[in-house]
């Protein structure tokens, strides 16, 4: 019997990108449908005389009949706001959920993440848990996204899961994409608010340009000494790694056999620190290696991103509970 192939192709690889300041009513498929890890944020506001809003995580977008609807999450501002959540099955309702003490009130504005799980969601306000919902729905069937009622939307995001973290013990942190200017400046140079440790995960988000010849991550002890770089090449299809150590020595070679990237499409790359290698993930999947050879982490001071891309966000994340800023977010 011949071996299967489980090596990623080029599709897993794809990754939903961000949409800014969408008009409301909003509707969007959900590339590949949910899956158990799977994030998705909405950042926005609500306006000052909002009665209430809806999200639903739907399979598909009929009308007549009504689309199924695994996730309907429905906000309501009275004089105590709370939440009302249910389904809905051949056209009809479920038994509604409501859950009180909703920590927003009209006029606010607010971070929501929903991450996913096989048979319920989880459900954060401004970065603090709030609501755990079991839906009836298979997960693979809520492939749509629709947003209605009295609610301005800036940013929606997609996040896939951390292929390295299968027991995702800890509550997920996404980031505000949306801020004063949607996209950082590139090049980028920033030193880290500390030293890395193993465990610890720096995550990139960005657009690939138009036409682009390359782009670069660096990992460096100072502004002159590179420790670690990613480099990203389009005119030779190539993803590639070098780690530079002490006394002039260095090591490097191809991360992947395939190019899994392509100009205009959205990425999201995770480096993994560990004790003495990273690991790398790109849209939710391991790319390359398993463990890329690379010196102490704790001497990566600074982290820098230049090239051909759009830069939406960057982000380290501590592996210390104690830093439930478990996102060490980088900003200009």
């Amino acid at each position: 019997m011949p071996s299967m192939d489980l090596s990623p192709k080029p599709e897993d690889y794809i990754l939903q990108g961000p949409v800014f300041n969408p008009i409301v009513p909003y509707i969007t498929s959900i590339f590949g449908s949910l899956a158990p890890g799977k994030m998705v944020s909405i950042q926005g506001a609500t306006p000052m005389e909002a009665e209430r809003f809806q999200v639903d995580f739907q399979a598909g977008s009929s009308l007549a009949p009504r689309a199924d609807i695994g996730l309907h999450f429905n906000p309501r501002f009275r004089s105590r706001p709370y939440t009302i959540c249910n389904s809905l099955s051949n056209g009809l309702w479920m038994e509604e959920v409501k859950f009180p003490h909703l920590p927003l009130k009209s006029g606010d504005s607010f971070l929501l993440l929903f991450l996913f799980e096989q048979d319920h969601v989880k459900v954060s306000v401004n970065g603090q848990h709030y609501l755990q919902y079991m839906f009836s729905l298979p997960l693979d069937r809520m492939n749509t996204l629709r947003i209605s009622g009295d609610v301005i939307l800036r940013a929606i995001a997609f996040f896939p899961k951390n292929p390295f973290d299968i027991y995702r013990t800890e509550y997920p942190v996404a980031p505000h994409l949306f801020k004063s200017r949607a996209v950082l400046d590139v090049p980028l140079s920033h030193l880290l608010p500390e030293s890395l440790r193993p465990r610890d995960t720096m995550t990139v988000r960005g657009l690939v340009c138009q036409d682009p010849k390359e782009f670069c991550i660096s990992l460096k002890k100072d502004p002159s000494h590179v420790s670690f770089s990613f480099r990203v090449c389009f005119t030779d299809q190539t993803v590639s790694w070098r780690s530079f150590w002490d006394r002039g020595q260095e090591s490097g070679g191809k991360v992947s056999e395939g190019f899994p990237f392509y100009p205009q499409r959205y990425f999201e790359l995770l480096f993994l620190c560990q004790e003495d290698h990273l690991q790398l993930a790109l849209n939710g999947t391991p790319l390359g290696p398993q463990c890329i050879p690379h010196p102490a982490t704790d001497a990566i001071k600074e982290l820098a991103v230049d090239g051909d891309v759009v830069l939406y966000s960057t982000q380290v994340r501590s592996s210390l509970p104690s830093c439930s800023a478990a996102a060490l977010k980088i900003q200009r």
